[in-house]
């Protein structure tokens, strides 16, 4: 696991890259998959698509709803900004206000094939555009890196239970194959 960036302008980024004993395609159809995610989130709650797509295409749209103890419920827009099967599939969460080249974050699933199986990586980046965090932040501004720090943190949890959610998916219909 790794992530950069102190501040909300640094656009930090976490990583976080786990082993699957299940080939690429596989792997590709659970994190291509975004209706399945809250099942293995944390904070999100649901995912529709928009405009009537129905799969990752690029500038396909999905709405995603969430919730967070601290941060209360939100939904956000997001844009798929990339869709390689079986390599990468990344999105683009619309910042406030709407702005293609201020996304409030980016998120990317990586997979390559390793050792008879995937290795996946989830990646985002916090900004560059405003997101719910910047208003934390702008009434706190003297706790900016404490707020970021234990955002990216959050993030780095979360995306780890969900990675591991993913593995034992993808391991488990794996074996009903055999």
């Amino acid at each position: 696991m790794e992530w950069t960036g102190a501040r909300y302008a640094d656009k930090p980024t976490v990583e976080v890259p786990i082993w699957i004993a299940a080939p690429p395609e596989r792997v590709w159809e659970l994190v291509s998959d975004i209706e399945l995610m809250p099942r293995l989130s944390v904070e999100l709650q649901s995912v529709q698509w928009l405009d009537g797509g129905t799969q990752p295409a690029p500038g396909a749209r999905f709405l995603g709803c969430s919730r967070h103890e601290a941060l209360g419920e939100w939904a956000t827009t997001s844009r798929v900004v990339e869709c390689e099967p079986p390599r990468v599939f990344a999105w683009a969460v619309e910042g406030l206000p709407d702005d293609p080249e201020q996304p409030a974050a980016i998120w990317r699933f990586t997979l390559q094939p390793e050792d008879g199986g995937t290795l996946l990586r989830q990646w985002m980046q916090l900004g560059p555009g405003r997101s719910g965090l910047s208003v934390a932040i702008d009434r706190m501004p003297e706790k900016e890196q404490k707020i970021v720090f234990v955002r990216m943190r959050e993030f780095e949890t979360n995306i780890g239970a969900t990675l591991t959610a993913i593995k034992q998916l993808a391991e488990e219909s794996g074996k009903a194959d055999v």
